[in-house]
């Protein structure tokens, strides 16, 4: 099997409209969410590699040093599956866009490092 890499993207619109709902709305979609997350986990433990973790602020590392930037990445999971078309497929009507302020799921295959 391959290996993946999925990353939740959202963006701060996204998360503004997730902050003006009702407090109480929020945290019903919040709960909601995280049983959702946790099947969704259970449903698929044998592809998962690693879970992941949602992610902090940004460094940016370059030519000109280090530097404080944002991009849209929330979270990350690595999971494996017998083709790309396969690991997208895990996501297909994920919670991190169905019930929280996400906007998508990414998956991209894990290369082999070139022969040295």
């Amino acid at each position: 099997m391959k290996k993946f890499v999925a990353v939740y993207t959202g963006s701060a619109s996204a998360r503004a409209k997730w902050d003006a709902l009702d407090p109480q709305k929020r945290k019903e979609r919040e709960k909601a969410g995280m049983e959702a997350w946790g099947k969704w986990v259970k449903d698929n433990q044998e592809s998962i590699v690693e879970q992941g973790a949602p992610l902090g602020k940004t460094k940016r590392i370059g030519p000109q040093g280090i530097s404080d930037t944002s991009n849209n990445i929330a979270a990350y999971t690595v999971v494996q599956a017998d083709s790309h078309e396969a690991a997208a497929k895990l996501f297909e009507n994920h919670p991190h866009f169905t019930l929280f302020p996400g906007e998508a799921v990414e998956v991209m295959p894990c290369l082999d490092l070139p022969q040295r």
